[in-house]
């Protein structure tokens, strides 16, 4: 099923896209291959989901907020390509995590943006991936993702 069509039947909504909060641009495309911005859990609403997983915000309230991340990068992609159906595979994913020094399931928390993009693209979705933690994240997020995305070349016939 086209990743559009996983969108729609497991009843997600991709979020407006965000406007990046520095001088650099949501996708940066060369040749075939995206570089996604670092991308956080902003809501379709405008509310960033913020504070210090470990300490204000749990790890499975922080995993929907991965999800969230990667509904974002979504966004963006769908905005850049006009169509998720031109990607052809997630290749790399670095995940960030505002954690206490003493947190250690980064994995986990990183684990619902890994979730959502296998839901949405299936094997496509599959990545190489690096889950850090950050004594800090612009304001105060829990949690940020950027992503390395392999696309089709514009008349490829994909499907």
């Amino acid at each position: 099923m086209p990743a559009n069509d996983q969108i729609a039947a497991r009843g997600l909504q991709l979020p407006p896209v965000p406007t990046p909060i520095g001088t650099f641009r949501n996708v940066l495309q060369v040749g075939n291959v995206l570089y996604v911005s670092g991308q956080g859990p902003l809501d379709r609403n405008g509310v960033l989901q913020k504070g210090k997983v470990g300490r204000d915000v749990t790890v499975e309230a922080a995993y929907e907020h991965a999800r969230l991340t990667g509904l974002n990068i979504l966004s963006v992609l769908r905005a850049h390509l006009g169509d998720l159906a031109r990607v052809k595979r997630f290749v790399k994913l670095l995940g960030f995590v505002n954690a206490t020094g003493d947190f250690a399931e980064h994995p986990a928390v990183i684990n619902g943006c890994s979730d959502v993009l296998v839901e949405v693209f299936g094997e496509a979705g599959v990545h190489a991936r690096s889950s850090i933690g950050v004594a800090s994240l612009p304001n105060n997020i829990t949690v940020e993702v950027e992503a390395i995305v392999e696309i089709f070349a514009e008349g490829d016939n994909h499907g």
